[in-house]
């Protein structure tokens, strides 16, 4: 048996300035200082908050991750942001092959590695994102799909110390509807057996479910086998929202 702690990570996207934003962060800190959950909690912001962020939640308990990082360490690549400077931030984590960066700026399974190995030459824990369009879905195809992104996507060296998996369906992200539970469970089953098949501690990585997790059904999604976690959009952006879904983990 393994004991992997949740882990529940809160994707900003494009939100947040840094008064509103420390305004959150704030309640939330005072909320984990105070009960000190059993799940870890990671704040993804955007990269302008990053630095802020970690100096405010240091000893918190609270840990601050980027939302992409670029394959190289320096050089000159206009509007890019590589893991070194994440790490140099505060960063504890990095997002990297998240639907929207695979849809908006055609990421690939490779590029999507060659990122998460940056992130772990940074000392970065990489939270790699797969998921099926509505498309693939309706054509049965899910579990080839998923499997075959976790078998481009993670690199061969990592470790659950290093990379979490996140599996986010993209048809369910910010559209509030989500797979059964039974579909859920599923797809992790998959992604379970595909890293224990290829990688020696595969039954140890973490596995979260994104894809429109908020109060309502975190609970149940939370329960379910081989959940470890969620990654969460629209509802980590207020501490009143997120928190319910970190206590769920506990």
């Amino acid at each position: 048996m393994t004991t992997r702690r949740p882990l529940i990570a809160g994707n900003w996207k494009m939100n947040g300035l840094q008064e509103s934003g420390a305004v959150e962060l704030a309640l939330l800190q005072q909320r984990v200082t105070a009960t000190r959950p059993a799940a870890e909690v990671v704040i993804c912001p955007p990269a302008t908050l990053a630095a802020n962020f970690a100096v405010q939640v240091r000893g918190s308990g609270i840990g601050i991750g980027g939302q992409d990082c670029h394959v190289k360490a320096s050089g000159a690549h206009t509007g890019d942001i590589s893991a070194e400077m994440l790490a140099d931030a505060g960063a504890s984590h990095v997002i990297v092959g998240h639907s929207e960066r695979r849809a908006d700026h055609g990421e690939t399974d490779g590029l999507v590695r060659t990122k998460a190995e940056a992130a772990h030459r940074a000392g970065l824990t990489a939270i790699i994102c797969v998921g099926e369009t509505l498309e693939q879905r309706d054509a049965g195809r899910t579990i080839e799909i998923v499997s075959g992104q976790v078998a481009g996507s993670v690199p061969e060296a990592a470790t659950p110390a290093n990379t979490v998996i996140a599996y986010e369906p993209v048809w369910a992200i910010g559209t509030g509807r989500t797979p059964t539970e039974d579909d859920i469970a599923a797809v992790h089953a998959a992604i379970r057996r595909r890293l224990a098949d290829w990688l020696s501690q595969g039954a140890d990585f973490r596995i979260l479910y994104g894809g429109s997790v908020k109060p309502s059904n975190a609970k149940e999604i939370l329960a379910l086998k081989d959940v470890d976690g969620a990654l969460v959009g629209g509802a980590s952006l207020k501490a009143a929202d997120f928190w319910p879904i970190v206590e769920a983990a506990g």
